[in-house]
This record gives C-alpha cells, sequence and structure tokens, in this order.
C-alpha cells in the first residue's frame, strides 16, 4: 500500500476539505501511477478530484458513514480499517491511500511508500497536514526529483520509503 500526496514545505496539503494545489504535472503523475488500482479516499477528497463522480480506470473505495449517498461506481466503508479490508489489505502495491487528513493517520504506518510533491511554499490558510515524515524513524528518502516549476511554483517529486511499515 502506498500514500500519494502534495503538499508545502510545512507538509500543509488542505484547507476547507480541498487541496492548495493544482499542478498540471503532479495531476500527470497522480493519474499515472495510480491507474488500474485501488484508491481509498474520503467523500471530500472525491468531491475535489472529480465533483463526487469516480476516478476512472480505478477500483475507488469512499470511507463514509453516509454509503446510499454515494455515486454509481464507488463502494463504501464505514472506517479506515474497513476500507483496508474491503480492498484486500495493506500488501498490495497498487492500493493508494489519497486523502485527506484523517485516512492518511489511520493507515499511513501501515504504508509501504509515499509519492510526494512537494511545492516550495508555505500555506499560510491550510488547515490539514501530512505527518512530516523526515520527522518519522521509519521513513527514508529514496528518490528525489529536480526542481520543476509551473504556474510560478516550484515543486519537485520526492519517493519516501518505510523501513518498518506495520502489519
Amino acid at each position: 500500500m502506498n500514500a500519494y500526496v502534495i503538499a508545502d514545505q510545512r507538509w500543509a496539503f488542505g484547507r476547507n476539505g480541498g487541496l492548495l494545489f493544482s499542478l498540471s504535472a503532479d495531476q500527470d503523475r497522480f493519474h499515472s501511477i495510480t491507474r488500474d488500482g485501488t484508491v481509498i479516499m474520503g467523500p471530500e477528497r472525491l468531491k475535489f478530484y472529480t465533483g463526487g463522480t469516480p476516478l476512472p480506470q480505478r477500483r475507488n473505495i469512499i470511507v463514509t458513514r453516509n454509503p446510499s449517498a454515494l455515486p454509481e461506481g464507488t463502494e463504501g466503508a464505514p472506517s479506515p480499517e474497513e476500507a483496508l479490508a474491503l480492498a484486500g489489505g495493506p500488501e498490495a502495491d497498487d492500493l493508494w491511500i489519497i486523502g485527506g487528513g484523517s485516512i492518511y493517520a489511520a493507515l499511513l504506518a501501515r504504508c509501504r511508500r509515499v509519492y510526494l510533491t512537494r511545492v516550495e511554499t508555505r500555506v499560510k490558510e491550510s488547515d490539514t497536514f501530512f505527518p512530516n515524515l523526515d520527522k518519522l524513524p521509519n521513513w527514508q528518502v529514496t528518490f528525489t526529483g529536480e526542481l520543476m516549476e509551473e504556474d510560478g511554483l516550484k515543486f519537485r517529486f520526492i519517493e519516501y520509503v518505510n523501513r518498518k511499515p506495520e502489519k
């Protein structure tokens, strides 16, 4: 299982249920590496990514207390743990945790990899943060991409590996 996130230098990624950044290079990377896999997310993330429709070419599992309100083509689970069980467990390489904050918090320790797009700025108006992997002992950087720029924002792709994922 992996996680995917785009965050600023303080690991902030969200505000009012939405993402802080929308960069086409990041979206291309996200679609490329998650295609044909399973994504686990909260209902706000589903609304943000696609306006409430399932992400195409992926199995969409939504953590929600109201599964009857989900759109066709998605599956509901009442908790992150039950979503993980529905997906078949954390061993799959094509299983992706894509937010929001409570989903990341519940499942991050079981992830093997994190694919981060680090935006070289600090957003003051943020209210949702990803855990700082640089301060967690089991996480190690395995790839740091070249600095890129889009719409006046500098960013790079970084990959982390969890040396001791929980079972």
